[in-house]
């Protein structure tokens, strides 16, 4: 670009889609930071390859940009960029005795400035323009017409949108997304933990409490009870717990395949070929079973473990109400699978977003070593509330790692 790039405040600034030329731009300029792991030639096929799993085609997936609109298309800077997913989403609140609202919510990440344009505010100018276009992003108006402002009309409302920063707190809560808890309870990798048999720090796993490896076709049912039961959860908050607003992103069959298809990509390209264990259930009896479902991250890749994480990405206890006691010996054995498979496939730590207050016993009581952390910078779960009330007095609930993008 020939001339000095436009003020910030420019009203020829626009907030718009980029060209299949400008997002293949932009995924370049972001290769370096989050794709270190595979070549640039394996991060674009990724990046194309995300757009077409269930949770981001059919207009899922939204990418934005934010250029001076005195350009044509595949000639204008672009100035700031990042991209936004569609997500099914559930709010309740104590004003409506805890009905629930069937909704979406849209999950933004990827936000990047080129280096050449930091410290312009492009990147607070496109973020403030996003939060308001997003709360009629593909819904439908009360005459169930298509929005200005909507592609492909939804039809259920926006109900919030989240984000997850890596520059603290300050950042995006200034343009409208008020960061919530953000802290994870996290577990060494060791090889051979899945064995369950094995006393450690004098526990011993009995084997009719070990935990049993669970792959893709066990997800579809757990996906549909964890549902219900989130649901159920939402509820209480309201009615019984005195909350104001609940809200949860749902932890659906597609949010949890976008996690693990994300990976398969990484893992093939990485390793040669794709894990199989893609968590853990212990208990036969339904309705009274606890299971997690995780997924690998990899920033290190193969040459530098540090960056490479086990998340898990989901973790449910059907029977909340059951004893704490008669829980931990099935919490251990399901650690012990993920701590196995971090070993086996070069994860740095295994992380648990948001322990519940029965997790954290669980987690205290389980006789493997852990260590609690409070993230203050990285990773801090972020939300823009649409409805009445404040984004910082909504309850997330679920505010676990299945609904990072």
């Amino acid at each position: 670009m020939g001339s000095s790039p436009p003020d910030v405040g420019s009203p020829s600034l626009i907030l718009t889609r980029p060209t299949p030329a400008e997002r293949t731009k932009v995924w370049t300029m972001t290769h370096p930071k989050w794709g270190a792991a595979l070549t640039l030639d394996d991060y674009l096929g990724r990046e194309v390859y995300l757009t077409t799993v269930p949770l981001a085609k059919d207009g899922g997936l939204t990418q934005w940009i934010l250029t001076d609109s005195t350009f044509p298309p595949d000639q204008r800077p672009i100035l700031s960029s990042c991209e936004s997913l569609r997500k099914r989403a559930l709010s309740a609140s104590s004003s409506s005795s805890g009905e629930l609202i069937e909704g979406i919510a849209h999950g933004i990440a990827s936000v990047f400035t080129d280096p050449q344009y930091r410290g312009r505010g492009y990147a607070s100018r496109m973020m403030r323009e996003l939060g308001k276009v997003l709360r009629r992003w593909q819904v439908k108006d009360k005459n169930d017409q298509q929005s200005e402002t909507s592609s492909d009309a939804s039809g259920p409302e926006s109900l919030f949108s989240v984000l997850y920063s890596d520059i603290g707190k300050t950042f995006y809560a200034r343009n409208g997304w008020a960061p919530h808890a953000s802290s994870h309870v996290q577990f060494a990798p060791v090889h051979g933990a899945s064995s369950g048999l094995e006393p450690q720090n004098g526990y011993r796993t009995t084997s009719q409490n070990v935990a049993k490896p669970i792959g893709y076709h066990e997800l579809a049912e757990l996906c549909s009870v964890d549902e219900r039961l989130l649901r159920e959860t939402l509820k209480h908050r309201v009615t019984q717990e005195g909350k104001k607003n609940a809200a949860a992103i749902l932890p659906d069959l597609d949010s949890l395949l976008w996690h693990l298809m994300r990976e398969d990509y990484m893992t093939k390209h990485i390793f040669g070929q794709t894990p199989a264990v893609k968590g853990a259930v212990w208990g036969e009896e339904k309705g009274k079973r606890m299971w997690a479902v995780w997924t690998r991250g990899y920033y290190g890749g193969l040459e530098k473990i540090e960056g490479n994480t086990l998340h898990i990405l989901r973790f449910v206890v059907e029977d909340e109400g059951a004893e704490v006691e008669c829980l931990r010996e099935g919490f251990r054995s399901i650690v012990q699978i993920a701590q196995a498979e971090a070993a086996e496939w070069r994860s740095q730590d295994v992380q648990m977003w948001n322990p519940t207050p029965l997790t954290k016993k669980l987690v205290e009581g389980c006789g493997l070593e852990y260590e609690f952390v409070e993230r203050d910078k990285e990773s801090i779960a972020s939300l823009m509330w649409y409805g009445e009330g404040q984004s910082e007095e909504v309850d997330w609930v679920a505010n676990e790692k299945y609904g990072w993008c």
